[in-house]
């Protein structure tokens, strides 16, 4: 979690003091969490989390990073989002194929267990 503090304050180009003030918390206690000297509680995490829009498992290092979740299929409907592959949109059918590839690799894998 140290690490992950430090990176995401310094990607704001953020001091310790702004970082804190943006807490409402002195710059000692965030100083604290930075160093591993002090652990947040559970409502600072939730603060923490918050200000840098994030998750708490990602500032305790339980994901690499917050994505949003996309279902493929959702995708296939929706006309929002392009897929490009080797520099060329993926078309409707290609994603089709795709999808049923997988299922059908995903199910061989099963069979292999």
């Amino acid at each position: 979690m140290l690490k992950r503090l430090s990176e995401l304050r310094k990607k704001r180009d953020w001091s310790m003091q702004e970082t804190a003030d943006r807490l409402g918390i002195a710059k000692s206690t965030y100083a604290g969490y930075e160093s591993g000297y002090r652990m947040p509680s559970i409502q600072a995490l939730a603060d923490i989390a918050d200000l840098y829009e994030t998750t708490v498992d990602y500032l305790l290092d339980r994901e690499v990073e917050k994505r949003p979740k996309i279902e493929l299929t959702e995708l296939l409907a929706a006309e929002e989002h392009v897929l490009i592959l080797d520099h060329s949109p993926l078309t409707v059918e290609e994603l089709r194929d795709f999808v049923a590839f997988t299922r059908v690799k995903r199910e061989l894998k099963k069979d292999e267990r």
